[in-house]
């Protein structure tokens, strides 16, 4: 009966331990770059959309990037320049990053020049803006904690990404699937994100196809 009693408080004090981490969502034109000094990697065919952040605050440098439809099969790539907020993570909430999309592409060139973003709680109707700060200086060592990220699969691949102090390449997000333009502007905008390096290894791979 002791040992019955003894195994269950252990039961229930591992039931009791909160969530190690609570999720914060990004939409598909609001890119995650950096959680304090710690840079987020993309994929050339994936991007995160989702980091799982411990209770707390953070800084984080987001970008917005848009795509718009200017005519048949013509579209123009909307975006900002990298942008710091700070962040508070409560505890057992999960979060979504919001903003306000523009309806045309010159709307969202005012809007890229000074983005705005809220960060609205997972089943809440309004958001609590975000400022927008100075470049933080990580010098002195300040790290964020990152428990995770969860990378969005595409058409092509479900790589997951991950959270890294490594410099890497990050590419915009491919366009939505239900907007998506046909092969040659796909080609094209992927074309105009790549490395050079990436382009050079993407010539002789055709080359040698044929």
């Amino acid at each position: 009966m002791r040992k019955y009693i003894f195994l269950s408080g252990i039961v229930s004090l591992f039931l009791s331990v909160p969530s190690i981490a609570e999720t914060v969502s990004f939409p598909e034109e609001i890119v995650p770059l950096q959680v304090g000094d710690k840079k987020i990697e993309h994929s050339f065919f994936s991007r995160v959309d989702e980091v799982e952040l411990t209770p707390g605050v953070y800084q984080l440098k987001l970008k917005y990037t848009d795509l718009y439809e200017q005519g048949y099969d013509e579209h123009q790539v909307v975006d900002s320049e990298p942008f710091w907020v700070t962040m508070t993570i409560a505890a057992d909430t999960d979060y979504d990053v919001v903003f306000n999309r523009a309806d045309n592409a010159v709307a969202a060139k005012v809007f890229a020049e000074a983005p705005q973003v809220s960060l609205q709680a997972k089943g809440q109707s309004l958001g609590t803006p975000l400022s927008v700060i100075p470049e933080p200086n990580f010098s002195s060592g300040a790290a964020a904690q990152v428990a995770s990220t969860k990378a969005a699969p595409t058409a092509s691949t479900a790589a997951i990404a991950s959270v890294t102090a490594a410099q890497a390449p990050l590419s915009r997000p491919a366009p939505s699937v239900s907007n998506a333009p046909n092969a040659a502007a796909m080609l094209d905008f992927w074309w105009q994100q790549a490395s050079a390096q990436e382009k050079q290894a993407f010539i002789e791979k055709v080359t040698k196809s044929k």
